[in-house]
């Protein structure tokens, strides 16, 4: 019944056959032309070259290695020096002082690794990490302005360091500066600020890369909200 009456027109078909789509009479779809031998020879050269960048990371791996046994003789003088060897007369800005030098290296040790693992996945090739435990959170996400920021900030928690150990040193500071026994240097107020405004220009730039980064980021949440 209800194919007689779609061919007496009494009802018209909501769902008609996809018809094949038109061209202008006369032309012929558009097909990509052949990319030139050369061209897709260089072209993969250029690509596979981005592993030229992989015993640079190996050579940051050995540093880390490196970095670890810093922190251990560092460790052995804190406990062994400071501690034990002077039980009954403990100076506290000393043991501040090493305990500030030993989380300097372990910030300067977490740089590493971002730059390692992120740049690794940025710029060489997929790590494959997706449904691991151990898997940090800020590589699901990582790309090369996010690594950016992160290391931004990272420099500024070393800086931080490095500042509070001037301070603690500086304490009795007066206008022809103080040498400090412990890490070997001499402190002047002149120093002192040029510390202080190389820690703000640190955090400036930092601002300005997490700025530009969610710049972009509404460029191109905007940009895919632009209907087709």
């Amino acid at each position: 019944m209800l194919p007689e009456l779609l061919r007496r027109g009494e009802i018209v078909d909501v769902n008609p056959p996809s018809q094949p789509e038109l061209t202008a009479p006369g032309t012929a779809p558009l097909e990509t032309a052949p990319r030139n031998p050369w061209a897709r020879s260089i072209g993969s050269l250029i690509f596979v070259s981005r592993w030229l960048q992989a015993p640079l990371y190996i050579g940051l791996i050995i540093a880390q290695i490196v970095y670890v046994v810093v922190f251990m003789v560092e460790l052995y003088h804190l406990i062994v020096d400071d501690v034990i060897g002077g039980i009954t007369h403990i100076n506290e800005a000393t043991i501040m002082l090493s305990v500030l030098g030993l989380i300097d290296v372990v910030m300067i040790a977490n740089l590493l690794i971002m730059v390692i693992i992120g740049g690794y996945e940025t710029f060489v090739s997929r790590i494959n990490t997706d449904g691991h435990p151990d898997q940090p959170e800020w590589l699901s996400h990582v790309n090369a302005n996010v690594l950016k920021v992160k290391l931004a900030m990272a420099i500024i928690g070393i800086s931080s360091i490095h500042l509070l150990k001037t301070f603690i040193a500086v304490g009795s500071m007066d206008e022809d500066g103080v040498r400090s026994d412990e890490v070997d240097a001499v402190y002047t107020p002149t120093g002192v600020l040029w510390q202080v405004v190389i820690h703000m220009v640190f955090i400036v730039s930092a601002l300005a890369l997490a700025w530009i980064d969610r710049m972009s980021q509404q460029t191109l949440a905007a940009a895919h909200e632009q209907p087709h």
